[in-house]
C-alpha cells in the first residue's frame, strides 16, 4: 500500500509540472512571469525586508517609551526582517536581498555576470518600494514629529529611519574600515551557513541569516549603522531625497552615502576570499 501511495503522488507530481509548463507554453504573460521569476523574488523579497526594518525604527523614533532599548530593538527588528524576507525569495532567487552577496558570488563564480544587473536593480527598487510603503504608513507621525519639515541631521532628523548614518566622531576612514568588515563577517560567516561540505544550517538557513544579521548589528551598528547592504542603503536614501528630505541624505557626514555603496562590496569580496582560501575543506 505504501508503494502505491508513493507512485500516486508522483504521478500528481508529474501532471502538475505538465499543466505548468503547457500554461507557460501557451500564455506569454506566465512566460514572463516564469522567465522573471528570480528577479520578482530578489523585488519582493527586499520589499519586505524595508518595510519591517524601517518600521521598526519608526516605531522607536516616534515613540519615545521605546527609547531606552532602542538598538536591541532595532538589531532584533532588522534580524526577522531579514529572516521574513529570506523565507519570501530564498526558493526561486536564492535570496541574495543583497548587492554585495549578489557581486561576490559572480566574482567567485558561484553566480552569472549576466544576471547581475537584474538582481542589482531589483534589490535597488525593491527596497525603493519598501520605504515608500513605511513611509505611507507613517506619514501622519512624520508631520506631527517634525512639523512637516523633513530633516536629515538634528533633534528631529528622521532619515535615519531608512538610510544608515556613522556617528559624527567618526572619520571617513573608520566608517569605510568599519562597514567593509560588517561586509566581510556577513560573507564569511554565509559561506559556512550554507556551505554543505561544513555542518550547513540546513533547514534553518533563515533564521541562521537572521541572527548574524542581529549579532553584527549589535556589535556595530551603532559606529556606522551596519548596513552590510548597498541596495538596502541606496535605494532608501534616494527615496528620502525625493520625498521631501532634499539633498541632505547625500550630502550629510561628509557625503558618507557612498562608504554603504563600496565597502560592503569590498568586504564581501574579502569575507568570500577568506572562506575560499582558509575555510574551504575540500576542492569538490
Amino acid at each position: 500500500m505504501s508503494h502505491a501511495k508513493v507512485d500516486i503522488s508522483y504521478e500528481k507530481d508529474v501532471q502538475i509540472e505538465d499543466a505548468q509548463t503547457e500554461k507557460i507554453r501557451m500564455f506569454p504573460m506566465f512566460q514572463f512571469r516564469y522567465n522573471m521569476r528570480c528577479y520578482l523574488a530578489e523585488y519582493f523579497g527586499c520589499t519586505v525586508m524595508l518595510i519591517f526594518g524601517s518600521s521598526i525604527i519608526a516605531n522607536i523614533t516616534f515613540n519615545a517609551e521605546l527609547g531606552s532599548e532602542y538598538w536591541l530593538l532595532i538589531a532584533f527588528g532588522w534580524c526577522f526582517a531579514v529572516t521574513m524576507a529570506l523565507y519570501v525569495s530564498m526558493g526561486n532567487s536564492g535570496g541574495h536581498l543583497n548587492s554585495a552577496v549578489t557581486i561576490s558570488a559572480a566574482v567567485f563564480g558561484r553566480f552569472p555576470w549576466k544576471m547581475v544587473p537584474g538582481y542589482l536593480l531589483a534589490q535597488f527598487l525593491g527596497c525603493i518600494t519598501g520605504s515608500a510603503i513605511t513611509y505611507g504608513v507613517w506619514k501622519s507621525r512624520f508631520d506631527a514629529f517634525d512639523g512637516g519639515k523633513r530633516q536629515t541631521t538634528g533633534e528631529f532628523a528622521t532619515a535615519s529611519i531608512f538610510a544608515t548614518y556613522p556617528m559624527p566622531t567618526n572619520s571617513t576612514v573608520q566608517n569605510f574600515f568599519t562597514e567593509m568588515l560588517c561586509g566581510t563577517l556577513l560573507l564569511f560567516v554565509l559561506q559556512g551557513i550554507f556551505d554543505h561540505r561544513m555542518m550547513p544550517a540546513k533547514g534553518f538557513e533563515q533564521i541562521a541569516v537572521g541572527f548574524l544579521i542581529f549579532i553584527i548589528s549589535v556589535c556595530f551598528g551603532k559606529t556606522s549603522g551596519s548596513s552590510m547592504n548597498p541596495a538596502r542603503d541606496f535605494g532608501p536614501r534616494v527615496f528620502t531625497a525625493m520625498a521631501g528630505w532634499g539633498s541632505e541624505p547625500f550630502t550629510a557626514a561628509n557625503h558618507y552615502f557612498w562608504v554603504p555603496i563600496v565597502a560592503p562590496i569590498c568586504g564581501g569580496i574579502l569575507g568570500t576570499g577568506l572562506y575560499e582560501f582558509f575555510i574551504i575543506p575540500n576542492l569538490d
